[in-house]
């Protein structure tokens, strides 16, 4: 089965980390996601899952709303209010009644909601989108990045030339002064 997604710039598969309390669910949408081309990391807890995303970076985080300790809820909290990953891709799974949920996942800053159980191809259409968005982010933000060093380094440019354009209008009035003392 050919993947469903765009390589990443460095040649690497996409890595996807899967938050599930139940094993056996998290088990079968791990396995799905692989079968789909993606590298699966998995956590059965919110803790867990800040661990493995601060031991190696994940491209786009499933979570379940619903997890013990800390909700999929507070976790999309978390990764909002930290600087490193606040621009991770969030896909929040809700129960297929939670609407609630599905509202409260969007406050909280999830990018995408689906309701459980999931429909796999779904699922991987809305993982390849938000992967592509994120990667389309970071390609924009360095292409600002390049653009205000070029407006920086021209800044500087046309300063240095302002001063060369001073200093020379200043030799040149003291240069006609002394021509102006020789003639009379």
């Amino acid at each position: 089965m050919e993947p469903t997604f765009e390589m990443e710039p460095s040649g690497e598969r996409p890595r996807v980390l899967v938050i599930e309390s139940n094993r056996n669910y998290l088990g079968v949408i791990a396995r799905r996601l692989a079968e789909l081309g993606y590298r699966v990391a998995t956590a059965d807890t919110a803790q867990a899952g800040l661990s493995e995303l601060y031991r190696i970076p994940a491209d786009l985080v499933i979570c379940d709303s619903k997890l013990p300790g800390t909700s999929g809820i507070e976790f999309v909290r978390i990764i909002r209010a930290d600087q490193i990953h606040r621009d991770l891709p969030i896909v929040l799974i809700v129960g297929r009644t939670d609407r609630a949920g599905a509202v409260r996942a969007f406050r909280a800053g999830a990018d995408a909601v689906v309701r459980k159980p999931c429909h796999f191809e779904v699922l991987g259409a809305c993982i390849r989108r938000q992967i592509e968005r994120a990667e389309a982010v970071k390609r924009l933000a360095h292409d600002n990045a390049a653009l205000d060093a070029r407006i920086i380094s021209r800044a500087i440019e046309l300063r240095e030339m302002y001063d060369q354009l001073r200093a020379t209008e200043t030799e040149r009035r003291r240069l006609a002064a002394i021509v102006e003392s020789k003639a009379a």
